[in-house]
This record gives C-alpha cells, sequence and structure tokens, in this order.
C-alpha cells in the first residue's frame, strides 16, 4: 500500500518542505530558531517567526552546524512545529524522504527522531548531490547528463562546499571533495569588514545575510575592480548605501538606491567605466571634496553604510579560501581534485556536466568567473560546461520530489517494523553504498 512521501530537505541555513510530486516545497523556513533582545518574554521565535519579525540583534539558535546535526532537541522542536502547523499529511500516513549531508555523522539519531517521535511509516534518506543529478538528468532528457547518467554537482551552501561526481545517480564518495567555507563563513566576513570600517554590525547576522544576498557579486577581472573601488565620486561604480532598519518606520534593511547599486553592471555589458558625457565634466576636486563629506555622514545617526570593494570581495573567498588564512583549494582547484579522483574515462563528462547548485552560487557572473578559473587547469581537449541549475535553494528538494514520486520509492525506504527489528545500524546500511 502505497503512502503519501513528505520530502523534507533539512539545510543548515533553511529547511524545504512539501509534499512529494509536487513542483515546489509548501514552505521554506529557516532551520533555525531566535530570541529578541528587545523581549521581555523567555520564549523563542519559530522559524516561520522568524522572517516577519524585526532582525535587528537576533540572537539564532541552529540545529545543525558546519554541516553536522549537533542539536538533536532543537531539531526535534522545528520539526514538530511544522507538522503541527502546516497542511501536510499526517506523519503516521506517510513516508519520509530526508536529505542528509555528506560524510556526515551516525544516522541513528535521525532514526530515532523520525520513527519514535514522529512515528512514520517509512525513511529514505538521500544526499544532495545525487538528487541534483536526477533532477537535472530528468530536466532535459536529451542533454549530457541524461544521456551519460555522469556529472559533477558542486554544491555551495550554508555551512560547507562539496564537488561531488554522480554516476548512475550514485554519488562516488571517494570522488567528493570538500571545502569548510560556505555563505554563512562569507556573511561573518562581510560583518567583521564592514564593522571595522564603518558601523558594528557584528550581532546583525540576518540584516548581514540580506546585504550579502542583494549587493554582492562575483568579479572577472580583480585588479581592475579594485582600481575601480580606490576611486572617488562617480568614478566608483561600487558604490552603494545600505540603509538599516529603525523598527519604527522601516522593520527591514533595504538598498537606498537600487540603480546605484546596478552602475557596476556596465563592466559585464562590454562597456568598461563607462560614464556618461555629464559626469566627465564634473570637476574631481569637488567629487572628492563630495565623497569625503559623504564619509562623515554615514554614521550610527543616519543608520545606513556605505559599501565598495566588500561587494566582490566576501564572494572572491569562495576561488581564494587562503585570503581568509584558510589552508584550503579554491573551488576550480577542488573541482580538479575530484574529477582526478575518478576514472579517467570520466573526466571529459564531469567536466562536461558541472552542475552548481547553493545558494551561494546565486552571486552574479559566479559561473562565468568559475569558468575562466578553471579553463587553464583543464586539458585542452576537454570541453568545460557549467550549467547553474534554474532555482539552485530548490533543486535538491526538487530532486527529492521527483525521486518520491517514482514507482518503486517505497521498496527503497526502511520501514518502521525494520527499524524495530534490526535496528538504526542495519537500516541505515542501504541507503549508503560502498562506492
Amino acid at each position: 500500500m502505497s503512502s503519501t512521501v513528505i520530502v523534507l530537505d533539512n539545510g543548515g541555513s533553511t529547511i524545504k518542505i512539501g509534499v512529494g510530486g509536487d513542483r515546489n516545497p509548501t514552505l521554506i523556513t529557516p532551520n533555525s530558531t531566535a530570541k529578541s533582545p528587545h523581549s521581555l518574554s523567555k520564549k523563542l521565535l519559530t522559524s516561520d517567526q522568524i522572517l516577519s519579525s524585526d532582525p535587528t540583534s537576533l540572537s539564532l539558535r541552529r540545529p545543525i552546524d558546519r554541516g553536522y546535526l549537533l542539536n538533536l532537541d532543537l531539531q526535534r522542536d522545528i520539526w514538530a512545529h511544522l507538522f503541527r502547523t502546516l497542511p501536510l499529511p499526517s506523519p503516521h500516513s506517510s513516508s519520509l524522504l530526508l536529505t542528509h549531508p555528506l560524510f556526515s555523522l551516525s544516522l541513528s539519531p535521525l532514526f530515532e527522531l523520525v520513527f519514535e517521535d514522529f512515528n512514520f511509516r517509512s525513511l529514505y534518506v538521500s544526499d544532495s548531490p545525487s538528487l541534483v543529478h536526477l533532477y537535472e538528468a530528468s530536466r532535459n532528457p536529451n542533454g549530457v547528463v541524461s544521456r551519460t547518467q555522469c556529472s559533477l554537482v558542486v554544491d555551495c551552501g550554508f555551512s560547507f562546499t562539496h564537488c561531488a561526481p554522480v554516476f548512475q545517480n550514485f554519488t562516488l564518495n571517494y570522488g567528493v571533495k570538500r571545502i569548510d567555507l560556505g555563505g554563512k563563513v562569507l556573511t561573518n566576513y562581510l560583518k567583521e569588514l564592514v564593522s571595522y570600517r564603518t558601523v558594528n554590525v557584528m550581532d546583525e547576522t540576518l540584516i548581514m545575510d540580506d546585504v550579502k544576498e542583494k549587493l554582492c557579486f562575483v568579479s572577472t577581472d580583480l585588479r581592475r575592480d579594485l582600481q575601480i573601488a580606490r576611486k572617488s565620486g562617480k568614478d566608483n561604480l561600487f558604490k552603494c548605501t545600505y540603509v538599516l532598519p529603525d523598527g519604527v518606520t522601516h522593520t527591514k534593511g533595504f538598498v537606498k538606491d537600487v540603480k546605484e547599486a546596478q552602475r557596476y553592471q556596465t563592466l559585464y555589458d562590454g562597456e568598461p567605466n563607462s560614464i556618461t558625457s555629464e559626469e566627465k565634466a564634473v570637476d574631481h576636486d569637488s567629487e572628492d571634496e563630495e565623497d569625503s563629506e559623504d564619509r562623515r555622514k554615514v554614521d550610527l545617526t543616519q543608520n545606513e553604510f556605505n559599501l565598495t570593494n566588500e561587494r566582490f570581495l566576501v564572494p572572491e573567498m569562495i576561488f581564494r579560501p587562503a585570503d581568509l588564512g584558510m589552508n584550503q583549494a579554491g573551488l576550480a582547484e577542488c573541482i580538479v581534485r575530484s574529477v582526478n579522483s575518478c576514472h579517467p574515462l570520466l573526466h571529459p563528462v564531469l567536466y562536461e556536466s558541472i552542475i552548481l547548485t547553493g545558494g551561494s552560487t546565486l552571486f552574479p557572473h559566479f559561473a562565468e568567473r568559475l569558468e575562466m578559473e578553471l579553463r587553464p587547469l583543464v586539458p585542452d581537449d576537454y570541453q568545460v560546461k557549467i550549467t547553474t541549475q534554474e532555482d539552485p535553494i530548490l533543486g535538491v528538494w526538487r530532486g527529492g520530489s521527483l525521486l518520491a514520486s517514482s514507482p518503486d520509492f517505497e521498496t527503497m525506504c526502511a520501514t518502521k517494523a525494520e527499524y524495530e527489528e534490526q535496528g538504526s545500524a542495519r537500516c541505515s546500511r542501504r541507503f549508503f553504498q560502498s562506492t
């Protein structure tokens, strides 16, 4: 007897939850609870309340740290709230498809959570790369990924970055390479830069997440962009202003002038450092004075701060982790190491079927820069083709939804009866191949 499948992509930053077979999840919500410093109550904000509340100085508690589930009690509370409030089928009559990071700790606590606390009928645990591969292969039946059943999934998420070769829908564990750098590290780095240069924002995690997502981009010519960022006035194409929430007139931060923030795009439209004739006519001495006056204006009373080279220096860490003091390879070198760990016959196919997923790949010009870095490291007779998923945040969930709707999904699951009879160690073996 088939049952409804609940698909739960349990990420370090957000949870994507919905019913198998649907195109989009029922809800995308932070995988955390929070406490406001302004609240007199000891009650924590639930994950859905975080999105609607004032983000200023919210103290977040996350069950997942660096990709590992460390706080099982907190994860139980977050899931219980979701199952209680969302219009989802009852766990008692449903199966659960759950994503789990590569090389994570024992699955035993998860089996206990799923079967004993929530009483699901059955459970299937999958890693993210195989679900991304499945979705991309089904989306383009005539593409390289579908024809060869082979791809290299680059997952730049919240806690880490994985380069994972996938063959016939199984992740080749011996070829997976990991960089301990993701969206969380980038946000923390941006907080440090802004706090050192202008306003102290070390406690403003959610606000700086928003700044990073709206204003940061990947540079394709770092030397050129650093020179432009040193210019003053309107010659500095990267300068823009972000307004912090004041808790009265607006409870969310916003970009002060969106057109100003997008001026840098002229560098990528075939018009490097394009400046209008009116701007050229402006006296540069007056621009210098104007720029210094602007700097003086940016203070706590204005509730805003300027960004210049921070906009591209923060995503630069993905390609040059050594600049943050991390003794790790950049993303392009990580991809090469991952490919070289596989059979030589797979090398040309893997380079031709690189799939980008995860929220950190949403920076503008990310794929373009990665190809620039990767091309010199790859043999000339190999083609390099990089595909960004249509929605890198939902790609894993959609792959899970597709798998959950397949006819033989139930036979792949571990049932509650098997768990009670054999224990979690025996049940978990079916999910992880010795590849």
